[in-house]
């Protein structure tokens, strides 16, 4: 801070109730700051909130907590000097007035959500390879399936993940622990990334990490592939890769960033495509499409047919002509929520869910972490981490 210590004030603005716990640790290392506490609920145009906060409560605060709540001006807040956000990006504010015309530093939470998420990718990648719907069918029935022969074809033939490769489209915190994880199951992974990263020092996280979570030195995978252009992007999609986790920004330049082409690209090994960012990076008809082309073919391949036939991995492996893509796991989708009367609700081989991988009883005293640690930076003089370049949306 410099210049002797002076009071300051930080807002907390959140859909959820007070964190006392947490506001009383901040208080015990850092007792010259006043906390203010507002509760308020996520809408449509998220920087609002279902009621407004009262414009003079921003007029002395010097630090700002929260989701997508902020004031309606720069002239409201001129002792503002860090906003901090609980969610990973920024995407749902960059047409905010104080995000358009400040230069206010704001810092998100990334780097909180990789345990939680790489459980949910895991979950969902195992549900879908283990036939976990049949097995749960069968429970249900009070069925001992050894003699549904059909089923059991499935499940000899299903391959475990060892040797298989994950590609990773967006190596953050979250990638990472998806890929420590994918690792230590014995999968092969490879990253790729908007700016290349051909230093050791240069593979390193530099953001927020969780203790004993990701790959802080970036030694994971087994090659980095980069580039900002569909050539590069189709280099990458083009190595082989059986599952392809999404977890890139939402920007003007990856919305959309996986089509009917890059899919026909991941049909060489009919991958399953994980997208645990934002829904609009993927066109959403174009991957139902790759769904439905890889079901109607397979089908008949699964003997007996019915409600869970999918063929088996090592029919796949023989025939490499066979289109489009094996599965999906959505966590994110376009729009969110999504309408009941929307078909990706019943695409073949995928799984669907509202937007609920990164929640966990870990979530907001992570996101307080983050903050704190950049309290501790800026009394330091030192860089702060998980900043906002807003240049990048990012």
């Amino acid at each position: 801070m410099g210049g002797g210590q002076k009071f300051e004030h930080l807002l907390v603005i959140l859909p959820f109730e007070s964190p006392n716990a947490i506001f009383d640790r901040i208080r015990r290392n850092h007792p010259y700051i006043k906390i203010t506490f507002y509760q308020l609920a996520f809408t449509d145009t998220p920087w609002k909130g279902r009621f407004e906060v009262p414009r003079e409560i921003f007029q002395d605060a010097t630090f700002l907590i929260t989701l997508s709540a902020l004031p309606p001006s720069p002239q409201d807040c001129p002792n503002l000097e860090l906003i901090h956000f609980t969610s990973a990006g920024t995407n749902h504010i960059a047409n905010s007035p104080i995000y358009t015309n400040t230069t206010i530093p704001l810092t998100t939470s990334s780097g909180i959500h990789g345990p939680q998420i790489a459980e949910w990718v895991l979950m969902t990648m195992l549900t879908s390879s283990h036939h976990y719907a049949l097995l749960h069918k069968w429970q249900n029935d009070h069925r001992w399936g050894q003699e549904d022969k059909s089923g059991i074809g499935l499940l000899r033939n299903l391959h475990d993940k060892v040797g298989q490769r994950l590609g990773v489209l967006g190596y953050g915190s979250i990638g990472r622990q998806v890929g420590n994880v994918a690792k230590a199951m014995g999968m092969d992974v490879i990253a790729y990334t908007a700016r290349p990263r051909t230093t050791p020092e240069s593979k390193h996280d530099t953001g927020f990490i969780v203790p004993h979570t990701g790959d802080p030195e970036g030694k994971i995978p087994s090659a980095w592939y980069s580039g900002t252009d569909k050539r590069d992007l189709h280099h990458f999609l083009a190595q082989d890769i059986d599952h392809l986790l999404v977890s890139v920004p939402l920007t003007k330049e990856t919305t959309h960033l996986l089509g009917e082409e890059e899919f026909k690209i991941l049909s060489k090994r009919n991958a399953f495509v994980t997208n645990i960012s934002r829904g609009p990076i993927i066109d959403q008809p174009a991957l139902i499409s790759a769904l439905k082309a890889f079901d109607d073919y397979t089908s008949p391949m699964a003997d007996g047919g019915g409600e869970f036939s999918v063929a088996p991995e090592a029919d796949l492996k023989a025939d490499t002509s066979i289109p489009g893509i094996r599965g999906a796991a959505l966590d994110v989708t376009d729009p969110e929520p999504l309408p009941k009367d929307d078909p990706l609700w019943d695409a073949p081989n995928c799984i669907v869910t509202p937007h609920i991988s990164g929640l966990g009883s870990a979530y907001v005293d992570r996101c307080f972490q983050v903050f704190e640690v950049n309290l501790d930076r800026r009394e330091k003089g030192e860089r702060l981490i998980n900043v906002v370049d807003r240049e990048r949306g990012y």
